[in-house]
């Protein structure tokens, strides 16, 4: 038997490894970027969902044709809605015109020929209060339809407001706020929403 030759053995080629080119690196790399991606394309889900329940909510709420009923009701707030509510009132609509002064600052409308006008102070000095107010002014007037005058982001709560409150018949008949209030209003409304919707959930 003959012995082995020294060196007939192939030498094994070395690994090289490349500096950041370590086992795992590329696969960490690109989870990241997927993770990123997942939370880019939620936030963009996300926000056009924001923005399109603004929009229904908010922006271009349902709203009515004006038709005769027993009394206009204007709800105190943003300008041109005494403007509406008295032209509506002096083409005929309704005999009666309700309107809500919450403050001494709010004012209230002259007397028009053959239409009663009433200006209130709701208890609280809130939506809510205007709807508790309309519906027991509806139990002692015997009204049993009222024409809402409000601003156009205010309409979906206060319809919500006065189903809970009033069984009559709602029309609404919204005024759009200065394009300067739309911000402030709508992030006003969201607030005032949820706290419609979770915290004062009755009349």
């Amino acid at each position: 038997m003959s012995a082995p030759v020294e060196g007939s053995a192939k030498p094994r080629r070395a690994t090289s490894t490349r500096p950041g080119r370590g086992p795992g690196k590329g696969s960490a790399r690109g989870t990241g970027r997927r993770r990123r991606t997942t939370v880019a394309v939620a936030l963009g889900v996300s926000s056009l969902l924001f923005l399109g329940a603004t929009a229904r909510l908010f922006v271009f709420p349902g709203r009515d044709e004006p038709a005769p009923v027993d009394a206009i009701v204007m709800f105190a707030g943003s300008p041109g809605r005494i403007e509406h509510a008295v032209a509506l009132a002096e083409a005929g609509y309704a005999p009666t015109l309700a309107v809500s002064v919450p403050t001494v600052d709010d004012p209230c409308p002259p007397p028009i020929p053959g239409v009663e006008v009433i200006c209130f102070a709701p208890d609280p000095l809130t939506t809510q209060g205007e709807s508790r107010w309309t519906a027991a002014a509806a139990a002692r007037y015997g009204w049993r339809s009222v024409l809402v005058i409000t601003s156009t982001s205010q309409t979906t709560r206060a319809r919500l407001r006065l189903a809970r409150c009033y069984p009559g018949q709602v029309l609404m008949s919204p005024v759009s706020p200065p394009r300067r209030m739309w911000p402030y209003m709508i992030a006003y409304e969201w607030a005032a929403m949820g706290k419609a919707l979770v915290v004062q959930r009755e009349c």
